[in-house]
């Protein structure tokens, strides 16, 4: 298996949104997370149209492509601090358009109610931000109310794929987001979900960045390690 993780997932979706219009992506998100399960079963990925999907005795899942990391370039509130810094937040995105700024979530609504991928948005105690996504996803395996809770329980048939957060973590190579004692890695310094993230100065956002950057940079070598041993 080869996956180019520098290739810049833009540059094939003709300015379009590339979690949509990148085949490139589509095609390495296939390859990544169509393998065995924690608990051996496979999990074949098939191409439906613009999205991936599996259909078992597991159940049926339809899945997007999801960016994990967010520059906030073109966040409209946070223009005041990203123009006075456009080089450093254009580094961020361009290291952003690679796969290991990527993963995939059920993109299929329930109920009319928000995907995943439309909750993480629109959460002022999320921001868009994966590190206090992962978070949520941790609380979520343990039982415990976060910001995210009730839109992954609607979702609970994708969780249980995975088992417990450690499977979850370790299926979709997201180890380097968490420490020693399998703590989520924060960006920024965390408050428990009492107060909303965000930035009050342009070294909050590079500290933020220098922590992004190191994930993509480490999830990238774990990707490539295990492409090498498949």
């Amino acid at each position: 298996m080869f996956i180019d993780t520098s290739f810049n997932v833009h540059s094939d979706s003709k300015g379009r949104d590339p979690d949509l219009h990148s085949p490139t992506l589509r095609g390495y998100h296939k390859q990544l997370w169509s393998k065995s399960l924690p608990n051996g079963k496979g999990f074949e990925l098939t191409e439906m149209g613009k999205y991936l999907g599996h259909q078992s005795p597991l159940g049926t899942f339809y899945l997007g492509s999801d960016a994990i990391t967010h520059s906030y370039q073109n966040h409209e509130r946070k223009k005041w601090l990203t123009l006075q810094i456009p080089a450093e937040v254009q580094e961020l995105r361009d290291l952003g358009s690679t796969v290991g700024a990527c993963t995939v979530f059920p993109n299929y609504q329930i109920q009319r109610q928000h995907t995943i991928n439309q909750a993480r948005g629109i959460s002022a105690f999320i921001d868009d931000r994966f590190d206090l996504t992962l978070e949520c996803i941790r609380l979520f395996y343990a039982e415990h109310q976060s910001p995210l809770f009730d839109v992954f329980k609607r979702y609970q048939d994708f969780f249980d794929l995975f088992g417990d957060f450690e499977g979850y973590v370790h299926f979709f190579l997201l180890d380097d987001l968490l420490d020693g004692d399998g703590k989520v890695k924060f960006y920024l310094p965390f408050t428990d979900f009492n107060s909303r993230p965000g930035f009050k100065t342009v070294d909050d956002y590079l500290l933020y960045k220098e922590g992004v950057m190191a994930f993509i940079h480490s999830r990238n070598r774990r990707i490539e390690a295990y492409c090498a041993s498949a």
